[in-house]
């Protein structure tokens, strides 16, 4: 088939197509898509004009994320008259003359294309005024050239009152791109893309006031003054949490025509997302190999999967730098790119090694909870107080760092609960939503006569192992390791838990000491008890020899509907004792809520509803309490969600802004473990009597270290 042949055409000879000119709107609106991405890029060209335009106070407006309204207004120089006509078209600027101007930038702008760009993709208004002008004017665009504001008018500049400086409004941004103005459908997320530009510009430019707000909200979200510093505006965006432990930087290296300045996070200070601010020659830039520099350099420094928070401006000659690689100017060249960059790591790795030289790691010596009294008399005392030695403090405060920072990444979502599709007959599980009440609150405590449950609660304080009882009620938590283990630290020993067989002794206590004072934790769509344990029966049979049932056995549906029958002749009893709703069709619609806050991992449901049928022994009254309460345990104790698909990778930008991509599994992971170690192990600290039999169980319960003989350890590196 020819070259020139379209795939459709079998026989005869094809035209060859003619090569055209391409419309001039047509051509506009590409160039404006390569500069104007989103309201945030418009937004960022608009500063800049304003900054080039020596402004001393810069106001931005915002609606609908920028897409319905994104206004800047700035008190600098102004546009002249005479100039109005031409500033919104293609390459017209005051910034540069010739070519060689490029090597001794100073200004942002040159290219002359930015306002051009968001008037082929925007309604587009200026309202000026020059110091030596008697009034403002003002005058409309589109597609780069003056129109009249209304029809029949003339589209010369309308003289108008205003203040010295220039006012920009972009209305209905992508008007005319309908795809691009689809794929920016979240307001939110576009607003936030504007404030994050507004927060480096108004970090770097101090002596600059900074104000960006919604139309319509009386609070700005961003507020900088002219007379506050790099400093003082970090702490007014980001607070004083990173104001407080940042590093001030400043280096220069003559021979590379180099100064370095900035503001970095020290060994005591990690977030979960890199926060990197980069400026070049005042540019707001991106640069994946100084980043990926400064990450390894705090890698030695931080917990696992931890990053800092940096603010660089970088100046060097002009003539070493090369602004036009991009039409946006987000991406910039530079001379002995890898020797500049290893000094920058130089600077910084200096810096935090003569801070971490006062790197203090010793505890509080007074807990949070001794009255103002006795730290009044403790003052005013005469005596001594023994001398305590380093390697004999404890941790005692819970608001401390814990290990689990250093090794996994933490996640401050609440749990996602599973649940099963009543409508789903493959046997998967699909993500679903639970909502909770809990009676407690609307009914007073059920006082509990019932013999068996008392002779089962006496069981339990008799089994009750005399050491690990204060050790639990007395810990300090450390940190969780993994998905079944965790670290907690009780006077100067530190143990090992295995949460996950742990929780299930304790959900078992909780079971009888509750009994019949749950509250509920309701199903969004009540879950059919047949599927379920068909679900439960068909994971069994694919563990069998040849993933066949027996013929022995009863038919699954016989056994799911016999399960069913049980579970609904009892409803009354478990609703009442346990909190778990059946309806008279034989749907489970609510579990109990155990500890509050915690979901159990719903994909157990149907094993659990299985087992409820098959393992209870109904016609012991105490037998009965003891293995439903233990079913209960089982369901309830700790085990991580599994995710379907764990490669798919989930992020508003399909990366994490480290640039390291995290699965579904890891996420699911991170949230897990921050339910663990917020819920679970407070939860031992309240009531909870170790059984004899964790000592029993190997690696449920192993002392790892004392503090004394780690502090040995450290004192030596």
């Amino acid at each position: 088939m020819s070259a020139d042949t379209h795939p459709s055409q079998n026989t005869g000879t094809a035209a060859v197509p003619t090569i055209q000119r391409l419309d001039e709107a047509v051509v506009n609106r590409i160039a404006a898509g390569e500069i104007i991405h989103r309201p945030a890029n418009a937004l960022k060209e608009l500063i800049e004009n304003s900054l080039d335009a020596k402004s001393t106070s810069i106001q931005i407006s915002v609606k609908d994320g920028g897409l319905k309204l994104l206004q800047i207004q700035d008190n600098g120089h102004g546009i002249k008259v005479e100039d109005m006509s031409i500033v919104c078209e293609r390459f017209t600027t005051s910034k540069l003359r010739s070519f060689d101007d490029l090597s001794s930038m100073s200004t942002y702008g040159f290219r002359g294309e930015a306002l051009a760009s968001i008037s082929h993709v925007a309604h587009v208004t200026i309202t000026t005024k020059t110091k030596d002008s008697n009034c403002a004017f003002k005058a409309s665009y589109s597609d780069g050239v003056i129109i009249p504001a209304k029809p029949g008018a003339t589209a010369e500049p309308k003289p108008c009152a205003g203040n010295n400086g220039t006012q920009i409004s972009a209305e209905d941004l992508f008007y005319n791109v309908p795809t691009r103005r689809k794929a920016l459908k979240n307001p939110t997320e576009e607003y936030n893309r504007i404030l994050d530009i507004v927060n480096r510009y108004a970090i770097h430019n101090e002596g600059v006031s900074f104000t960006c707000r919604k139309i319509g909200s009386n609070t700005p979200d961003v507020h900088t003054t002219t007379a506050s510093a790099v400093l003082d505006n970090i702490r007014q965006i980001y607070g004083s949490s990173v104001a407080n432990e940042l590093l001030s930087l400043e280096q220069s290296y003559p021979i590379y025509s180099l100064k370095i300045k900035g503001w970095i996070s020290n060994a005591n200070y990690s977030v979960k997302k890199f926060a990197f601010l980069l400026f070049i020659n005042h540019r707001s830039v991106d640069s994946p190999a100084i980043r990926k520099a400064i990450e390894s350099v705090y890698a030695g420094y931080l917990p696992k999967n931890t990053h800092p928070w940096v603010y660089l401006s970088l100046e060097m000659d002009s003539k070493n730098v090369d602004v036009n690689v991009h039409p946006t100017k987000r991406e910039v060249h530079f001379i002995n790119e890898e020797e500049i960059i290893a000094k920058i790591c130089d600077a910084i790795q200096d810096r935090l090694g003569d801070a971490n030289v006062s790197r203090n790691f010793l505890t509080q010596t007074l807990l949070p909870q001794v009255s103002a009294k006795s730290r009044t008399e403790e003052t005013s005392s005469k005596k001594t107080a023994p001398k305590i030695y380093e390697y004999d403090q404890v941790r005692t405060d819970s608001r401390a760092q814990t290990l689990d920072s250093f090794l996994i990444t933490r996640s401050s979502g609440g749990s996602h609960g599973r649940m099963v599709s009543p409508a789903n007959g493959s046997g998967s599980l699909e993500q679903g939503s639970l909502s909770s009440t809990t009676a407690r609150s609307k009914k007073p405590r059920i006082e509990v006569k019932l013999t068996s449950i008392l002779q089962l609660r006496d069981e339990i304080r008799k089994q009750g192992h005399p050491i690990l009882t204060p050790i639990f009620a007395n810990h300090t938590f450390v940190g969780i390791l993994d998905n079944q283990r965790g670290l907690i630290q009780n006077e100067l020993a530190l143990y090992l838990i295995n949460y996950e067989a742990v929780s299930e002794e304790l959900f078992y206590q909780i079971c009888l000491r509750d009994f019949s004072n749950f509250g509920f934790i309701r199903l969004s769509t009540p879950a059919p008890i047949k599927d379920m344990v068909l679900m439960a029966l068909d994971d069994e049979q694919e563990l069998m020899e040849k993933s066949e049932w027996p013929e022995e056995l009863k038919p699954k549906e016989e056994i799911a509907e016999t399960v069913r029958s049980t579970l609904v002749s009892r409803k009354e009893m478990l609703r009442e004792y346990f909190s778990i709703c059946i309806t008279d069709t034989g749907e489970l619609s609510a579990i109990p809520m155990m500890i509050k806050g915690y979901i159990p991992n719903l994909e157990k449901l149907p094993d659990f509803l299985w087992r409820l049928g098959s393992e209870i022994n109904w016609a012991a009254e105490k037998s009965c309490f003891q293995t439903l309460s233990r079913e209960i345990a089982i369901f309830y104790s700790t085990q991580p969600e599994r995710v379907e698909d764990p490669l798919e990778e989930v992020d508003s930008e399909g990366e994490n802004m480290d640039g390291n991509r995290k699965s579904l599994q890891e996420l699911q992971d991170a949230q897990f473990q921050h339910m663990v170690s917020t819920l679970i192990f407070p939860a031992f600290k309240k009531q909870f009597i170790p059984p004899k039999a964790l000592i029993e169980k190997s690696g449920v319960v192993v002392q790892v270290a004392q503090v004394k003989d780690l502090y040995k350890v450290f004192e030596r590196c």
